[in-house]
């Protein structure tokens, strides 16, 4: 994990301003006078994929803020399996479990090469006590997480593997048309399904010209067609 200083603090909030997701990240609400109250360093840190940001059940010391890239939020089954849980895209907020001092739900792991502001736990506890406008970022967090967490159960986890893999690269369709798709074996993790099956899947969407593989793993969709096999119209 690489690491550099955003800034020792804060108190211009110009960097933070600059940010080119700023309208999504938590700090969306706050002023200039809200950051005139952060005394710890917020850092930026780079994860490789396939490298793990935080580990299941390890200490809850910090939240992060994706600017780019792909997380997985996976658990671990007792019979040595993974499912992955939700996925993390840039401005959702990882490891908010640690603003309640709690230990991190699951293990987060970068599927893309993958930028994160780290923001101390501290700092939030501070900014929810002394600015509504924070608190009211955390509530609505929660909120996303739960309805994503509802979405992810329902759309990934009910009817055939075709229709969960349509509404999955419905998910992660970029405007450009294009999605990039995981190893296998997360595709098979996310759906619920075996490596094997995910692979076959895979080659039945290519068959229906769902979608066109431009490069490894990467592929043009062709939203009509998922659309319809998502409806089972097709």
């Amino acid at each position: 994990m690489k690491q550099g200083r955003i800034e020792e603090v804060w108190s211009s909030g110009a960097k933070c301003e600059a940010c080119g997701i700023r309208d999504l990240v938590l700090f969306a609400d706050l002023d200039q006078a809200d950051f005139s109250l952060i005394h710890l360093p917020i850092d930026e840190v780079e994860v490789a994929a396939g490298e793990v940001l935080y580990n299941c059940q390890s200490s809850g010391a910090y939240l992060y803020t994706v600017r780019s890239g792909l997380l997985k939020l996976v658990q671990y089954l007792p019979d040595g399996g993974q499912r992955i849980v939700r996925l993390l895209k840039p401005g959702a907020t990882a490891g908010l479990e640690a603003s309640l001092g709690q230990p991190y739900e699951h293990t987060a792991i970068a599927l893309q090469p993958t930028a994160l502001c780290r923001i101390p736990r501290q700092v939030v506890d501070r900014l929810s006590r002394e600015t509504p406008r924070l608190h009211a970022q955390l509530m609505q967090r929660w909120h996303d997480s739960l309805r994503q967490a509802d979405d992810w159960l329902t759309g990934l986890s009910t009817g055939k593997a075709p229709q969960r893999l349509a509404r999955l690269l419905i998910q992660l369709m970029e405007p450009d048309g294009t999605a990039t798709l995981f190893s296998r074996e997360d595709l098979g993790a996310m759906l619920g399904i075996t490596t094997e099956h995910a692979s076959r899947t895979v080659a039945e969407l290519k068959r229906q010209e769902a979608i066109f593989e431009l490069s490894p793993n990467r592929y043009l969709c062709a939203i009509d067609q998922l659309d319809c096999i998502d409806a089972a119209d097709c």
